[in-house]
C-alpha cells in the first residue's frame, strides 16, 4: 500500500492495521484481501521514521473491499450419523472462501447457525448464505443458496458383554438369543460369530461351545446395511464378547508361610508364601493373590505371581511382623490376572502360621552348684529364671578354675523359672574351686538362641582313685604275720579301708584306718582271723579319704594268699649240657611242680622254666603244693659250647667241570676233618662227603667236639658255585654237525661244558639269508633245529643244510666265535 500514498514518503516505516483486518503484514504494507473474511472500510496507518524530523509522520490509506457470498459446489451430501453439519462445507474448496460475516436461512427464511444438527434427520434441504452489503460496490452480488442432502445411516445398535461362569452350569444357555445383548439396531441385520449357522441366525448353544472348547472370550458381531442402499452411508457393525469363564478349586490345596524366625531376626527377615494346587491342577500363568495377616500391624494385601506347575510362591512384606508373636496368613482369594470375575474361586481354610518366637534369658537368674568330689558328678540349682517359659532349653556353659571344660552342653527343663542339671563327674577330675558360667541357652522348641553370662563357685574336694588301688598279700607258712599292702593311694594321707575275708578262713566287714605314706600302706591281718592253712581271699569293699570324707566303693581288688607248711630241703648233684641242646630250667634234676630253682641263695624269686642255663651255681627250694619252700640245695652247672665251622676265602667256589663233593667244601673250612653237612637249617639229611656238589644249593655245617661231645650251636651256611672254572685248564670245542633224527643221538646242537666255562655265553643261529633261527644261553643251551618262535618264521622245522652261529662268551675278553654247523636228519 506504499503506492497509495501521496506525495513524497519517507520509506522504512511501520504500518499499522487500525481496523484488524488481519491481512496487512506491518514490516512491508502488502495487505492480504483474501484474508479479509467480511466486505467494509478499512483503515491502515504508515509512520515514517523518526529520523525525518517531521513532527507530522503519520498518514492513513482508506480500503474498500465488497461483499462476496462464495461459490457453492454443485452437491453437499452428509449420513446422518454424524450430529452435526456445517454449511460451509457446502461451498467449492477450490476457490476463495466467502466472507464470514454473512448469515444462514433456511427455506422458511428462518435464521439458523452455519453449523446445523442432522442427527435422525433425511431429505434434500434448501439453505442461502447473504453477506452485507458494501455501499461502495452496490452491484455485487450478496447471497448464494445450497442444497444439503441428508441420507439416513444404518444403526448396528447398542451392544452388551456378557459374562458367565461355566462352572455354575449352562443349561439356561443352550439356545441362547443374541438380541438379548444389543439394543436400538436395524432389524435387517445380521449375526456373525462362533456357533453363528446362517445370515438370519441369532442363537447360539453356549454350554456346548463351553463343553467343546473350554473357558474363553467368544466374540460376536452385529452388521447393519444402508436401506435404502447408497454410498453415502457405510456399513455399521457393533461387537460384543461373550466370556465364559471357569472356576478354579483349591480344596486340598496347602500353604506354607517361611519362615518362623527369633525376635533377633525381625530387622533382616523377609517372608513369603509357597502355595501348593490341591486335587485340581491349576493352570500356569499370573495370579492375583489376596491375603490377611492378623497381628499388630496386619492387613490385607493382593500380590500379583506366576503359578508354575502347580505353584506360586510370592512375598510377604516383613512390616506385618514386627514383634513377637504368632501371626496367622489367610488367603482370601486366588484368581487369574486376565480372569474378568465370573466365577468365585473355591478357597476354603488355607491359612498358615508364622512365629516369631522371644529370645531366651538368663538375665537374673541364679546358679548354685553343690559341693561335690571329685570325679563324682554334681548338680547345679537354677533358679529366679522369670524371663523363661517353662519348657526344654539346651545350655552351653564352661569350667574353669582348677578344671577346664569349655563349650560343655546340658538339657534343663524349666517350671516356674526353676531348674537344674548335672555336671558330670569327668568333668571334676581336680579338686579345688571351680566357676561354672552358662554363655549360652538355646530354647528347644523354637531353636532360638541367646548368648547368657551366668556364673557359680563349685568346690570340688579330692575323690580317691579306686582305678589305681591294689592290694597284695604274700603267701606265708602257717602261724607267719600275714602283712596286706595297699598301694595306689596316690597323695591320700589318711584312709579307712574296708575288706572281707573268705576261703579257707573268713570274716565279716573289718575296718582299719591307715596312715598313707608315697601312696601306699600296709596293715597285718589279725592271726585270730587265720586259723586254717590253705587259700584265703582278701576282698577290699571301700576306701574313705579321712580328710575329705570322700570315699570310693572298689571293685576287684582283691589277692588269694596260702599258708603252707614248710617242706624238707631236697637232693640235688652237679650237672654238664651242650649249649647247642639250648638246656632249660626245666631239663634239670630232679624236676616237678614242687621244685624251684633260684640263681641265689638269697634270691626269692624262682627262674623260670624257660630260664636258658648258663656255666653257674644254682638253687634248688622244693615248695609244697601249700606254698611254703624249703632251705636251698646248691649244684654247679656246666654249659659246654663248640663253635661254628668257618668257611675259608672263596671256599664256597668251584668248578662244576672237576666235579666237586661234600669233602671238597669240608677242605674249604678251618675244621675240614670234624664238620659235617645238610640240605636244610633245621630237620635237614645228613650228607656224605662224597656227595657231589649243586649249584647254587646251599648247605649247613656244623662241628663236632670230640671232648665235649657237643655240636656247635650256630650253624655254618654255604651257597655253592660250580661257574669258578679255568678256562685255560679245560678243551673246549664247538661241534660243527648235529641229526635232529629223533634217535637220542647227537638230536641237538650244544656246545659242551660251555655253562661252566662261559657261564654268561649266549648264542645265535642264521640261515644263508642272515635270518636269525635261534638264540640261546645258558638257560636254553641247545638248539633241536627248528624255528625258535622269537625268530619271527613260526615254530617249524628247518631243512637239511649248512648253518651259521656266533658265539657271544662274555667273559675274559674273549671276542665272539663264528662258524657253521651241518644238520643232516
Amino acid at each position: 500500500m506504499f503506492s497509495l500514498l501521496g506525495g513524497t514518503p519517507t520509506p522504512g516505516g511501520t504500518w499499522t492495521d487500525d481496523s484488524v483486518s488481519r491481512g496487512l503484514d506491518p514490516s512491508t504494507g502488502v495487505l492480504n484481501g483474501h484474508v479479509i473474511r467480511r466486505g467494509g472500510t478499512f483503515q491502515y496507518t504508515y509512520t515514517a521514521p523518526s529520523t525525518s524530523g517531521c513532527t507530522d509522520n503519520t498518514s492513513t490509506v482508506t480500503i474498500t473491499i465488497g461483499a462476496y457470498p462464495g461459490v457453492p459446489a454443485p452437491y453437499a451430501t452428509v449420513c446422518n450419523d454424524s450430529e452435526v453439519f456445517s454449511l460451509f462445507t457446502a461451498f467449492n474448496s477450490t476457490v476463495m472462501v466467502p466472507h464470514s460475516n454473512g448469515i444462514w436461512t433456511n427455506s422458511a427464511g428462518q435464521v439458523v447457525p452455519s453449523v446445523i444438527p442432522i442427527s435422525g434427520i433425511s431429505g434434500d434441504f434448501e439453505f442461502t448464505y447473504t453477506v452485507p452489503v458494501v455501499a461502495a460496490c452496490p452491484t455485487n452480488p450478496t447471497s448464494i443458496k445450497v442444497i444439503v442432502s441428508i441420507f439416513r445411516a444404518p444403526k448396528s445398535g447398542t451392544t452388551n458383554d456378557l459374562l458367565l461362569c461355566g462352572s455354575n452350569g449352562l443349561s439356561a444357555y443352550t439356545n441362547y438369543d443374541l438380541n438379548n445383548l444389543i439394543s436400538g439396531q436395524d432389524s435387517t441385520g445380521q449375526w456373525s460369530g462362533p456357533g453363528i449357522t446362517s445370515g438370519t441366525d441369532h442363537n447360539v448353544d453356549l454350554e456346548s461351545l463351553y463343553n467343546v472348547n473350554g473357558p474363553g472370550d467368544y466374540s460376536y458381531a452385529y452388521t447393519a446395511v444402508s436401506v435404502p442402499s447408497n454410498n453415502i452411508c457405510p456399513d455399521k457393525t457393533s461387537s460384543l464378547t461373550i466370556t465364559i469363564e471357569k472356576r478354579l478349586d483349591f480344596t486340598g490345596a496347602r500353604l506354607v508361610v517361611s519362615s518362623d524366625i527369633c525376635e533377633n531376626e525381625i530387622s533382616t527377615a523377609t517372608y513369603s508364601g509357597r502355595i501348593t494346587q490341591g486335587v485340581e491342577a491349576i493352570p500356569n500363568g499370573e495370579y492375583k493373590v489376596t491375603f490377611n495377616v492378623s497381628g499388630p500391624n496386619g492387613g490385607t494385601q493382593t500380590v500379583t505371581a506366576n503359578f508354575v506347575n502347580g505353584v506360586i510362591s510370592f512375598p510377604i512384606a516383613s512390616t506385618y511382623f514386627r514383634q513377637v508373636g504368632t501371626f496367622t496368613v489367610n488367603i482370601i482369594n486366588i484368581v487369574a490376572t486376565a480372569s474378568k470375575g465370573a466365577c468365585f474361586n473355591t478357597i476354603n481354610n488355607l491359612a498358615d502360621d508364622l512365629n516369631v518366637y522371644t529370645l531366651p534369658y538368663l538375665d537374673g537368674t541364679v546358679i548354685i552348684p553343690t559341693t561335690t568330689c571329685q570325679n563324682k558328678s554334681s548338680l547345679v540349682l537354677l533358679s529366679n529364671a522369670s524371663r523363661l517359659a517353662d519348657g526344654s532349653y539346651t545350655i552351653v556353659y564352661n569350667v574353669t578354675g582348677d578344671n577346664f571344660a569349655l563349650g560343655q552342653t546340658a538339657i534343663i527343663n524349666v517350671v516356674g523359672g526353676n531348674s537344674s542339671f548335672v555336671i558330670p563327674g569327668s568333668l571334676n577330675s581336680n579338686s579345688g574351686g571351680s566357676i561354672i558360667t552358662i554363655t549360652n541357652i538355646t530354647n528347644n522348641t523354637t531353636l532360638c538362641t541367646n548368648i547368657a553370662n551366668i556364673k557359680g563357685n563349685l568346690m570340688i574336694n579330692p575323690l580317691p582313685n579306686a582305678a589305681t588301688i591294689s592290694i597284695l598279700v604274700n603267701d606265708v607258712c602257717f602261724n607267719d604275720p600275714v602283712i596286706a599292702t595297699v598301694s595306689g593311694l596316690g597323695t591320700l594321707t589318711n584312709v579307712t579301708f574296708s575288706y572281707v575275708l573268705s576261703g579257707s578262713n573268713s570274716s565279716a566287714l573289718e575296718t582299719v584306718t591307715l596312715a598313707v605314706v608315697n601312696g601306699k600302706t600296709d596293715f597285718i591281718i589279725p592271726s585270730n582271723l587265720l586259723v586254717n592253712t590253705g587259700a584265703t581271699v582278701i576282698l577290699g569293699t571301700n576306701l574313705i579319704n579321712n580328710i575329705t570324707s570322700c570315699d570310693v566303693n572298689l571293685t576287684n581288688v582283691s589277692d588269694t594268699f596260702l599258708i603252707n607248711p614248710i617242706p624238707v630241703a631236697p637232693t640235688a648233684t652237679n650237672q654238664v649240657f651242650c649249649k647247642v641242646d639250648g638246656a632249660t630250667i626245666a631239663n634239670l634234676s630232679p624236676s616237678g611242680v614242687q621244685y624251684k630253682w633260684y640263681n641265689s641263695d638269697t634270691s626269692t624269686t624262682a627262674l623260670a622254666d624257660t630260664y636258658v642255663l648258663k656255666s653257674e651255681n644254682y638253687y634248688l627250694r622244693e615248695t609244697s603244693l601249700a606254698n611254703c619252700t624249703s632251705l636251698a640245695t646248691m649244684i654247679t652247672v656246666v654249659v659246654n659250647d663248640t663253635p661254628a665251622p668257618v668257611l675259608n676265602p672263596d671256599g664256597q667256589n668251584f668248578c662244576g667241570l672237576a666235579n666237586p663233593k661234600i669233602s671238597d667244601l669240608s677242605n674249604n673250612t678251618n675244621v675240614p676233618s670234624t664238620v659235617v653237612w645238610y640240605d636244610a637249617r633245621n630237620n635237614g639229611n645228613l650228607l656224605a662227603s662224597t656227595s657231589l656238589l649243586t649249584d647254587k644249593a646251599t648247605y649247613y655245617g656244623i662241628d663236632f667236639s670230640t671232648i665235649t661231645s657237643c655240636i656247635s650251636e650256630n650253624t655254618l651256611e654255604v651257597t655253592v658255585s660250580l661257574f669258578d672254572c679255568d678256562t685255560s685248564q679245560y678243551a673246549f670245542f664247538i661241534p660243527d654237525g648235529f641229526s635232529p633224527n629223533g634217535d637220542n643221538v647227537n638230536d641237538t646242537f650244544t656246545i659242551p661244558d660251555i655253562n661252566y666255562l662261559y657261564p654268561d655265553y649266549s648264542i645265535e643261529i642264521f640261515n644263508r639269508y642272515g635270518n636269525i633261527l635261534f638264540k640261546g644261553n645258558k638257560n636254553k643251551p641247545d638248539w633241536d633245529g627248528k624255528n625258535d618262535e622269537a625268530s619271527g618264521f613260526g615254530d617249524g622245522i628247518v631243512p637239511n643244510g649248512v648253518y651259521f652261529y656266533v658265539v657271544s662268551f662274555n667273559k675274559d675278553n674273549r671276542p665272539p666265535q663264528q662258524g657253521r654247523v651241518y644238520l643232516n636228519r
